[in-house]
């Protein structure tokens, strides 16, 4: 009976043993890892505020989308940097204790953080790209009735597929977004294809014929609208009514020096 008992606080004081140095390393490993985290979060803010990110991310159309939101395009990148080594720090920490579920789940978060930020990349470069589309398209066609909707069109689809590609890299809906890629890219395409080489050979070309004189005449009327923009302020210019010169100091003015002659009966004239 006193051999069990001594047994028993023997295996009770090894298991404690045990315990403690993993406990302590358990709590160093999170500690470390936690100030480490605050120092990659500062150093990545102010990184991305000195070479001007937020106004390079602000260029590609993503500031609407951050309007309402209290943290900016370099705050939300250094977030992403402090929990992703938080995440690498608990991996580390919950290893100690050998193989468990809780691991297992943080090892799968952490395996899919690059994938998580390459598809941040792709959505940041595809609203740059659609909103530098949109711009070009505006000046080279703002004048043009249908100008506007070409621009809008062209940003929102190359935005579209940014948005389908970002989730694809992230496995997120690959189910819906593949085919639906897929789908269009196969009708365009095939509309493509149908259309030069078909059937619509010649609706396209009447419809390009009334695109095209559309577009003369309403070139023709911007034309028109400078020109006679240019004569009006020439006009303007020539109407304009000379000033009087000023009068120099110590003499007389112009006004003065003029000559005023005024006939009597006699035929002499006074000054």
């Amino acid at each position: 009976m006193k051999s069990n008992v001594t047994d028993a606080v023997g295996d009770a004081l090894r298991a404690v043993m045990l315990f403690l140095p993993k406990a302590v390393a358990f709590l160093a490993i999170l500690l470390v890892g936690w100030l480490i985290a605050k120092a990659v979060l500062k150093i990545v803010d102010k990184v991305l505020e000195r070479v001007h990110f937020d106004r390079a991310v602000e260029r590609g159309g993503i500031r609407t989308a951050l309007a309402r939101s209290k943290y900016d395009a370099s705050d939300i990148v250094a977030k992403l940097a402090y929990y992703a080594v938080l995440l690498v720090t608990l991996q580390l920490a919950f290893g100690i204790w050998g193989p468990n579920p809780i691991s297992d789940l943080i090892r799968g978060v952490v395996a899919w953080l690059p994938k998580a930020f390459v598809a941040i990349i792709i959505v940041v470069v595809a609203a740059a790209i659609a909103k530098a589309v949109k711009d070009l398209i505006s000046s080279a066609l703002g004048g043009l009735s249908y100008g506007r909707v070409l621009a809008n069109i062209a940003s929102v689809f190359i935005l579209a597929l940014g948005v389908i590609a970002a989730l694809n890299q992230i496995g997120v809906a690959t189910t819906v977004t593949t085919p639906v890629l897929v789908a269009v890219l196969a009708t365009i395409a095939g509309v493509l294809i149908v259309g030069v080489g078909g059937g619509l050979v010649r609706p396209m070309q009447n419809r390009w014929e009334t695109w095209l004189t559309r577009a003369q005449e309403e070139s023709q009327a911007i034309a028109a609208h400078a020109r006679a923009y240019q004569a009006g302020r020439r006009d303007a210019d020539t109407a304009m009514p000379t000033m009087p010169a000023p009068a120099q100091p110590g003499g007389r003015s112009a006004d003065n020096e003029a000559t005023m002659v005024i006939p009597d009966g006699s035929g002499r004239s006074y000054r």
